[in-house]
């Protein structure tokens, strides 16, 4: 019997105006785990998609073979009865559902009726195993998107796949729950499955996989063994350019003090009579970056929340402006206040799905497009031209729905946004969460810009050699409270980790 479990013959896809993916070919051994990398927008998810069934027969043009064998897939369930699972970027649970319902989803326990004493043993063993506190029965929109992720990989594997797919699968993990998935990812490859990683976490591509296969512009690049790539030719044929620099920070001019914030209290979001953020004070400067770090968990993404107005109840909070003081009671307060915020979730906080490109980048300044009664629509497409130009977004045309843009794309836009409300203070949480190498180096390079203007901006970030050296600042947060602030030279990981683990 041949090694090869998958494979996937001139794979074709296109939307309306672009081609995804022209004429893919790619192969995925037993126990083997094959790195699939390239920029957003390269095809990597759409053809993971046809993997999965999502997008079923005569939506694509190819071939699809698994254990030798012509697969035809109409459905997701088609996929799956074929031995195919796949893991998405996008939390899958049913929140109102139990941990257990969750993460035993089409596969419960029992004939007629469900084994409730099984459903039960079996995960509080799987919740052991993967390091999670809780109770079987508690409802699964109560755990952190970093648990739930982990329940969703777990579902997957437990199904006994043939072949598993993981799309970007740490994105929103802990270090200890990326490790607990690294040792799963390497036993399901001892056992004989073909994985298929995606990732823009380099060094993760590294640690695990066999081979590696590049897209570009919906194309296969290359696919080699991964201890025949450097690093240094893994990202130029991401982006069919060298990257001299990664991380361009350029020095900026640190002014006079533009937010102060004292006293900031934080109800936790999930655990009553608990503080996420526990009286915390802080300022940010004129053309400052300002970096919170800290592990997942310790307040950074709901003290920029709360601050701009987003959660309000239980919050207490002193903010001055500009050395007045102005009270945010929500995001319309905020903004008026000069302040905008990039967030993490960018597809539920971020953007509106429904719209154009054009309409999400000028949202924040309709009053200055007004023609008369409705909008002058051939100032928002010259405005919004602009600062899709500057960027770089990937897409057809400026009427193209953001929905149908890739992650690092749609982040694009969302940061073009708030440079066209030209804010005197941007926080901006993950900002880099899901893009790669090459759009990441693009939104760094914003960064530096917007501070040299006199922007002053707050960062959260979760990836280390980012926060490292973006910051000329940096608070770091352990269970809600500040426990070190570095500046300079001090700014290193392994004092930035000392002090996220300092409680």
């Amino acid at each position: 019997m041949s090694d090869t479990i998958l494979e996937m013959k001139h794979v074709t896809k296109r939307f309306p105006g672009v081609v995804a993916l022209n004429d893919v070919s790619i192969t995925v051994n037993r126990g083997e785990i094959l790195a699939i990398c390239g920029e957003n927008g390269a095809g990597k998810s759409t053809l993971m998609k046809i993997l999965s069934g999502s997008y079923p027969d005569g939506e694509f043009e190819g071939e699809i073979y698994v254990e030798g064998k012509q697969a035809h897939f109409k459905s997701i369930r088609d996929a799956k009865e074929a031995g195919i699972e796949m893991v998405y970027q996008e939390l899958n649970m049913v929140l109102n559902g139990t941990i257990a319902e969750n993460l035993f989803l089409g596969n419960l326990p029992g004939k007629l009726l469900v084994d409730r004493k099984t459903l039960q043993q079996e995960t509080r063993r799987i919740l052991k195993e993967i390091g999670i506190n809780a109770d079987p029965n508690m409802q699964a929109g109560f755990l952190n998107s970093g648990q739930m992720q982990m329940l969703s990989i777990m579902r997957g594997a437990m199904r006994r796949p043939k072949i598993m797919v993981f799309d970007e699968p740490t994105s929103s993990l802990t270090d200890n729950e990326t490790a607990v998935l690294f040792d799963l990812m390497r036993k399901l490859r001892q056992e004989g499955v073909a994985i298929a990683f995606i990732s823009h976490k380099l060094e993760e591509v590294y640690e695990l996989a066999d081979r590696i296969a590049v897209l570009r512009d919906g194309a296969i690049i290359s696919v080699d063994p991964a201890s025949q790539v450097s690093k240094e030719q893994l990202i130029e044929r991401m982006v069919g350019r060298k990257i001299e620099n990664l991380y361009p920070k350029k020095k900026a001019e640190i002014g006079e003090e533009l937010l102060r914030v004292e006293n900031l209290t934080v109800p936790h979001p999930s655990v009553k009579g608990r503080n996420i953020v526990e009286n915390i004070s802080f300022t940010l400067h004129r053309g400052e970056v300002l970096g919170l770090g800290g592990l997942v968990g310790a307040g950074r993404s709901e003290a920029l929340g709360a601050i701009f107005g987003q959660m309000t109840n239980g919050v207490t909070k002193t903010v001055y402006i500009k050395g007045k003081k102005t009270n945010i009671r929500s995001p319309r307060d905020a903004k008026h206040a000069g302040i905008g915020f990039v967030t993490e979730e960018r597809r539920t906080t971020g953007f509106i799905p429904a719209f154009s490109i054009a309409h999400n980048l000028t949202i924040c300044i309709l009053n200055k497009l007004e023609g008369g009664l409705l909008i002058n629509r051939n100032a928002e497409r010259n405005v919004a031209g602009g600062i899709f130009d500057r960027l770089r977004v990937k897409a057809p045309s400026l009427d193209t729905q953001i929905i149908n843009l890739s992650g690092g794309n749609q982040q694009k836009v969302v940061l073009g946004k708030w440079l066209l409300a030209e804010p005197d203070i941007l926080f901006i949480d993950e900002p880099t969460k899901g893009i790669d190498v090459g759009a990441k180096a693009e939104i760094y390079n914003q960064i530096s810009e917007l501070a040299q203007k006199g922007m002053g901006i707050i960062m959260v970030s979760s990836d280390m050699p980012e926060l490292v050296a973006m910051s000329d600042r940096c608070l770091v947060l352990s269970e809600g409270h500040i426990t070190g602030e570095l500046t300079g030279a001090q700014i290193t990981q392994e004092n930035v980790l000392a002090a996220a683990i300092a409680n």
